[in-house]
């Protein structure tokens, strides 16, 4: 596979051919793109809601009203979408949930890691909670990693996307209970095929040069 070559033919679906749905096996490997992530410490402080279903994107679009409504047809006619959200606060139930995974898939070479690992992944939760006060927004950093990572694999797969921030984050967490369950939504991610229809497919891709955003010192 050519990676830079999926960079620059990737781009951001605006219209999707809502008559094409993926496989139950490609539905597994974009579970899979969200599992795999890195994040920093591990701490994985994500959620995600999943559906490929039209009750489920109808659910959806009621954070997609109004304002927002440039965007409903995109999640009614990509064949899967998905809500991604961060972590509110680190609870120690979370923590322990995934030192105690780390510990099962045979992290920790020594057991005095385990204890030592969690200090560690305290220490930076700590900091950002009490001395930074931007644990949010921390989190949020780490779910950008995973759509960035996301957005590769979609394309990797052959597969068409859209990041939305457009939405209303408060409906999106009230529909599906994100804020009882200690998350609160970001983006929302459009995946299938495009449509011949989508102006925005042949489109020339456009960045800043490198001389102006790279410095080699």
């Amino acid at each position: 596979m050519d990676i830079l070559n999926v960079l620059k033919t990737r781009y951001s679906t605006k219209v999707f051919d809502k008559t094409k749905k993926l496989t139950e096996e490609q539905i597994s490997q974009l579970e899979d793109l969200l599992q795999l992530s890195p994040s920093s410490t591990n701490i994985q402080p994500w959620y995600f809601i999943l559906t490929t279903s039209d009750e489920g994107k109808k659910r959806i679009t009621k954070s997609s009203q109004g304002f927002y409504s440039f965007n409903e047809q995109k999640i009614l006619d990509a064949s899967a979408v998905i809500i991604f959200a961060s972590q509110i606060d680190l609870t120690e139930e979370h923590l322990n949930k995934v030192l105690e995974k780390e510990d099962a898939d045979g992290r920790f070479i020594k057991k005095e890691f385990k204890e030592q690992n969690r200090s560690g992944k305290s220490v930076f939760a700590n900091m950002h909670k009490f001395d930074y006060k931007d644990f949010q927004h921390w989190t949020d950093k780490q779910l950008y990693l995973n759509l960035g990572n996301f957005l590769l694999g979609v394309a990797a797969l052959g597969l068409d996307a859209v990041p939305m921030e457009g939405f209303d984050f408060k409906v999106a967490d009230e529909e599906f209970g994100l804020r009882k369950k200690g998350y609160s939504s970001s983006i929302i991610v459009a995946v299938g095929y495009h449509s011949e229809n989508d102006f925005n497919k042949n489109l020339p891709k456009s960045r800043l040069s490198k001389k102006d955003i790279i410095e080699r010192v």
